[in-house]
C-alpha cells in the first residue's frame, strides 16, 4: 500500500489562511504564532493563493515595502498549485522538486484546503520508510525477523 499524503504524511485540519487584504505583518505574525512557514491567502472559502516566509522575505524586506501597508494580494504566489489527500509522496516530490516549491495546500474534490504539506514532512516520511526497508533488507539477510516483528517465511 503506497503512504496518501493525508493521513500519512499530514493529517486534515483547519488550514491557516488571511483575506487578501490582510497586511503582510498581520500574516507573518499569525505565521510565527501557528509555527508554520506558509498559509493561504484566501476568501469565502476559495483558494487565491500562498504566502510562505521566503515571499515574506523576498517580496517584501528585501525590497523595502512596508508590512504594514502592503496586502498579501500584492505579494502572494496567485492560483497555487495542490495536491490531492490521496496523492502520492513521490508525486508532491516531483511537484515540489520541478516548481521549487516548499509548501503546497492540499485540497479536496471541491477545492476546499484540509492541509499543506512542507518538503520537511514529506521527507520525515521517506527517510522512516527506508529504515524500515534498510531493517527488513539486513533481517532478510540474516534469516531473522524483522525489527518491525514480521517474521521469516520459508515459502512453503
Amino acid at each position: 500500500m503506497r503512504p496518501k499524503i493525508v493521513p500519512d504524511v499530514v493529517k486534515a485540519g483547519e488550514v491557516l489562511s488571511l483575506p487578501p487584504q490582510a497586511s503582510v505583518r498581520q500574516a507573518a505574525r499569525a505565521m510565527a504564532a501557528s509555527n508554520v512557514a506558509a498559509l493561504l491567502v484566501a476568501e469565502a472559502g476559495r483558494v487565491l493563493g500562498i504566502v510562505t516566509e521566503r515571499d515574506v522575505s523576498a517580496r517584501v524586506v528585501a525590497t523595502g515595502l512596508d508590512p504594514d501597508a502592503t496586502p498579501l494580494q500584492a505579494v502572494m504566489s496567485p492560483n497555487p498549485r495542490s495536491l490531492a489527500p490521496d496523492d502520492s509522496i513521490s508525486e508532491a516530490l516531483e511537484l515540489m522538486r520541478r516548481h521549487s516549491f516548499r509548501h503546497l495546500p492540499v485540497l479536496d474534490g471541491d477545492g476546499t484546503p484540509v492541509a499543506m504539506v512542507s518538503v520537511r514532512d514529506l521527507y520525515a516520511v521517506v527517510q522512516t520508510q527506508l529504515e524500515h526497508d534498510i531493517l527488513n533488507r539486513d533481517a532478510w539477510i540474516l534469516g531473522v525477523a524483522d525489527a518491525w516483528g514480521e517474521g521469516m517465511s520459508d515459502g512453503g
